[in-house]
């Protein structure tokens, strides 16, 4: 079982940032992928961006331009760099990792079903 823990959210105007981290101490895998999800009130919780072990990312088409996923190896952290938000980006937002088999260490993230989730940290953008 691996332990996630999300910090940094909170609230802020339209048009600020936000950079929330997901902690993964003892991360133990080489072959893997970290994503970020949001739940809004009353929604399903839908794919944010991921990022894998070779440092491929991909993104939901209303972030693009405006986060960046990213991680630390030697820290086991990742992160979500979120500028210009918008009162639609309020949401609670969790991080999620997991083994994805790749021969190269580059796996595809797209449909892995992930085991291992945050308890997820509150972001909120008011107008």
């Amino acid at each position: 079982q691996v332990q996630l823990g999300e910090s940094g959210g909170g609230p802020v105007q339209a048009g600020g940032s936000l950079r929330p981290s997901c902690a993964a101490p003892g991360f133990p895998y080489k072959s893997y992928c970290m994503g970020w999800f949001g739940q809004a009130p009353g929604k399903d919780r839908e794919r944010v961006a991921h990022i894998n072990s070779g440092g491929n990312t991909r993104y939901e088409e209303s972030v693009k331009g405006r986060f960046t996923i990213s991680k630390d190896n030697a820290k086991n952290t990742l992160y979500l760099q979120m500028n210009n938000l918008k009162p639609e980006d309020t949401a609670m937002y969790y991080c999620a990792a997991d083994f994805a088999y790749s021969w190269n260490n580059n796996p595809d993230c797209t449909f892995l079903t992930y085991r291992n989730w945050g308890l997820g940290t509150q972001v909120t953008v008011s107008s």
